[in-house]
């Protein structure tokens, strides 16, 4: 493309704004918004000159990439409907950079519906948080057909500080929800071992140190390990979207007769953290669960 394409944004939440807010800072004209609640969109729009639009088909009419980041299968459905309003209405030629961490299947059902329509997808599932996103430094696993990918690169490079093309249609979306199940159980057993550790009296500034050099060190430790000890659970990734993926990577695993019995316990403590309410804190909040008096006190509200 000679010129830089013009941008839609679908689903102006933290990572969808962020990306907005990162592209426009680069050059880019980031044209047409949408998002279920009009203010989010509105907000986003203000900052990068574009326009809120109250139909998905006019932020296809309006855009050449439209970029979407929405919260599940369900939504994606919707968005790339085949009937009524939707993202698919006037299409052709357009393409779509889904972000969302989706089930393997709705990525290659999404790009079967816009090839019939003369458009093409790719999925850019991402491994990083909000910073990220605004600074341009995401982690980018790509699926989808190659040559889509290529004409996007320089889009997606700007978006991001790593790229890995990973294969074709759900491929992106297979690895994301490993990378999620992972990070999960990571993130569970830190609480249980920060938990272990203040009931017994330790000086937890002290065992994440000794974490830190030795084989209980992780990537965890790093983001969530201070907020754990102090009980700072503002959200980058939260506890509902933790259980939310456990359960996709749960799903690859019945549908290939595998037991994971990690990734189970670590998905009912999310689920157990949506149950007490708590869903909305970051995922380093699975420490409500562990610790004695935070446990004690979410156990009584119950």
């Amino acid at each position: 493309m000679s010129e830089l394409p013009k941008i839609g944004i679908v689903g102006t939440g933290r990572m969808g704004a962020n990306i907005a807010l990162r592209l426009a800072e680069v050059g880019y004209p980031v044209t047409a918004f949408y998002d279920l609640r009009p203010e989010a969109a509105r907000a986003a729009a203000v900052q990068t000159k574009g326009a809120v639009y109250g139909t998905l088909a006019e932020v296809t009419a309006n855009a050449d990439v439209i970029i979407t980041v929405v919260s599940d299968d369900a939504a994606m459905d919707r968005i790339f409907a085949e009937r009524g309003d939707s993202l698919l209405e006037g299409a052709s030629a357009k393409i779509f950079v889904n972000c969302a961490t989706v089930t393997p299947a709705i990525h290659a059902e999404v790009q079967r519906r816009a090839e019939a329509r003369g458009a093409r997808s790719l999925e850019a599932c991402m491994a990083s948080s909000i910073t990220q996103a605004r600074n341009g430094t995401l982690y980018l696993m790509i699926g989808g057909r190659r040559e889509v990918f290529e004409q996007v690169e320089p889009l997606l490079a700007k978006m991001s500080a790593s790229l890995r093309y990973v294969g074709e249609a759900g491929r992106a979306a297979q690895v994301k929800a490993l990378v999620n199940m992972v990070m999960n159980i990571n993130t569970a057993g830190l609480a249980e071992g920060l938990g272990l550790g203040d009931a017994l009296g330790l000086d937890l500034s002290m065992l994440r140190e000794v974490f830190s050099q030795t084989g209980a060190n992780s990537r965890v430790l790093e983001t969530d390990g201070y907020d754990m000890q102090n009980r700072d659970h503002d959200v980058y990734f939260s506890a509902e979207h933790a259980a939310k993926d456990s359960g996709i990577a749960l799903g690859l695993a019945r549908d290939h007769d595998l037991a994971l019995p990690l990734a189970r316990a670590t998905f009912d403590q999310f689920e157990r953290m949506k149950t007490l309410g708590l869903g909305q804190l970051d995922k380093s909040g699975v420490s409500e669960l562990t610790f004695i008096q935070r446990h004690a006190r979410h156990a009584s509200s119950s």
